[in-house]
């Protein structure tokens, strides 16, 4: 388990070719298999599916998690990142806009709780989070733009982040 808290801004975006602002990835728990899971499944990395994903979109935060497909699966086979599928995701319904906003991740064994400005938040504690143990995670926080168009951008700041396992 552990936190991670950051002030930050998405002050510039570009947007595409209908006029929509593109989206940006700002924060994520990122699964990584040990060694010894990668070489059980035959992988040549250690990537494995990312847990949590927390997008700045169109002004709002938007939270994405994975869910385990078949909840009979193996321990081995939940290794696969084919094992995992997007959950509907969640969006706060406040409008953070191009303004400084605080996000707040607290990750505990098989919780999972997403804060916005210290006022409303979104908890994953079912068994898809209880079955995420089996990866090690870690967090990630930057500017991890979701566009291939030429000419594409998003300016991500931070003014504060905290870190503690």
């Amino acid at each position: 388990g552990g936190r991670m808290k950051g002030t930050l801004a998405v002050p510039d975006i570009s947007k595409d070719a209908g006029g929509n602002p593109h989206r940006v990835i700002i924060m994520q728990i990122h699964g990584r298999l040990t060694n010894e899971q990668r070489d059980l499944i035959g992988e040549d990395d250690n990537n494995a599916p990312p847990v949590l994903k927390i997008y700045w979109t169109d002004g709002k935060v938007r939270v994405k998690t994975k869910e385990l497909k078949d909840l009979n699966a193996t321990e081995t086979e939940m290794l696969h990142v084919s094992a995992w599928e997007d959950d509907e995701g969640y969006t706060f319904p406040e409008v953070v806009g191009s303004e400084k906003f605080t996000l707040e991740i607290i990750a505990s064994d098989g919780r999972l709780e997403v804060i916005l400005n210290d006022n409303e938040s979104v908890l994953y504690d079912g068994i898809h989070m209880q079955k995420w143990g089996v990866f090690e995670n870690y967090f990630k926080a930057g500017n991890y733009l979701v566009s291939k168009e030429v000419g594409s951008y998003a300016k991500v700041k931070y003014y504060e982040l905290e870190v503690k396992h």
